[in-house]
């Protein structure tokens, strides 16, 4: 009775929220959600212990009572990259599998650095102090982007198919990437009895991406076999769930990146299972629908507590210097991460341009969150949890709201260069 309580209210919630803001903002869906909710929280915050001091200790202490890390990182998670990964073109993601890959790996690994070292070397400006280490975590749980709600800006915009495949290519496969990196930095700062030599990292790299990877492969292609064998859209909607759901425990047990196996798993059936003949249309079309609504329905969710978190990071106002201080870290360390590569391998064709788009289109989310509050409860977890606040969003707010006026002057910049 709890979690069907829990899950009404959140639904309430982002019913209303969507209204409101399709009625009258009419912002991104995603990004309406979460500015209502973070000006509900704030509200709470500012008038709520006054006016209605009950009420208000009350929903905050229903917000608390989420673990948003496990919410997001063991069910809601696997269930967005499936959705996202189904509706992907595997040929157009053929056509970037280069810049994806390269941005997906060692974009995320210049990232972390870059972030870490730089927050390790400013943090002493503000009288504060943080072990690298944990600078490092910082680094890695901030790196992998999100870009889900900023999709549908690049395509009212009109932005070429080859930047937006960069896009959603990279925001599915650096999940999986960053969550292991963080989790291998996380054992280095607690002293954990786990070797972390150079083999065992690889080890340890090589199984959890690469498991998934292959897991997802073996999922993907034996569910995509059986729906073309019954051809009925109520069993393959049924086996796509299971796949995600049944999936993500068989990833667990294994060891393996449950985020790497559901990209896989969606792509393959979002592609193999829609060319292969004897698949109907109605299928297809009821398999993608019911996908596409999952995939609003759980942003709506997601965006909603990560605006209602605000009620949790309780000592955020006294990290907002250095909060904003981190938001200029790590969009220099996302230039970092995306002008190197693009020098390094000229074949992944990256202009000043595509730079500049996918630089400020990449947007910190959920995943984020969810990282900083799965750390041990100790002196830095603090910290770190409000300077990720602070980033993502200003991120959401700021980066995706102006996203579509910055496509759109890079376009006309380029018609004017073209013309001279």
């Amino acid at each position: 009775m709890e979690i069907y309580y829990s899950f009404s209210v959140l639904i309430v919630f982002a019913t209303l929220f969507s209204y409101i803001n399709h009625r009258y903002l009419k912002l991104p869906a995603s990004i309406g959600i979460m500015l209502i909710a973070l000006v509900f929280s704030l509200a709470i915050v500012g008038f709520g212990g006054k006016l209605f001091p009950e009420k208000a200790s009350e929903f905050a202490s229903f917000i608390k009572s989420f673990d948003f890390s496990e919410i997001l990182m063991g069910a809601m998670l696997n269930f967005l990259l499936f959705a996202g990964a189904i509706h992907i073109n595997i040929n157009d993601l053929k056509s970037q599998k280069s810049a994806v890959m390269v941005f997906a790996t060692l974009g995320v690994v210049l990232s972390t650095f870059a972030v870490g070292f730089a927050v390790y070397y400013i943090l002493p400006l503000f009288q504060v102090e943080l072990p690298l280490i944990y600078c490092l975590i910082f680094g890695a749980l901030i790196s992998p982007t999100d870009p889900i709600a900023v999709l549908s800006i690049l395509k009212t915009t009109g932005v070429s198919k080859a930047l937006e495949t960069k896009f959603a290519g990279e925001s599915l496969f650096n999940d999986g990437v960053a969550v292991v990196i963080f989790a291998i930095l996380c054992q280095l700062a607690l002293g954990s009895d786990f070797d972390l030599t150079v083999r065992n990292i690889s080890f340890l790299l090589l199984k959890e991406a690469g498991g998934g990877i292959i897991l997802g492969l073996i999922l993907g292609t034996i569910a995509s076999k059986m729906m073309f064998r019954v051809n009925d859209y109520k069993i393959s909607v049924l086996l796509s769930l299971s796949v995600v759901m049944g999936g993500y425990l068989i990833a667990s047990s294994l060891h393996m990146s449950g985020p790497l196996t559901m990209v896989v798993a969606g792509l393959i059936i979002g592609n193999k299972g829609a060319i292969q003949e004897g698949i109907s249309a109605e299928t297809q079309d009821y398999l993608t629908k019911f996908w596409e609504l999952i995939d609003d329905i759980l942003n709506a969710i997601l965006f909603l507590l990560i605006g209602f978190e605000l009620l949790i990071v309780s000592i955020l106002p006294n990290y907002w210097i250095i909060g904003l201080s981190c938001v200029a870290v790590v969009l220099i360390a996302r230039y970092i991460s995306i002008y190197l590569p693009g020098k390094l391998f000229p074949k992944l064709n990256i202009n000043k341009s595509a730079t500049t788009l996918l630089v400020w289109g990449g947007l910190r989310g959920g995943v984020s969150i969810a990282l900083a509050l799965s750390l041990t409860n100790g002196a830095y977890k603090d910290l770190i949890l409000s300077i990720t606040y602070f980033v993502v969003v200003f991120s959401i707010l700021v980066q995706g709201l102006t996203l579509g006026n910055l496509v759109n002057r890079v376009k006309k910049m380029d018609r004017l260069q073209k013309l001279e």
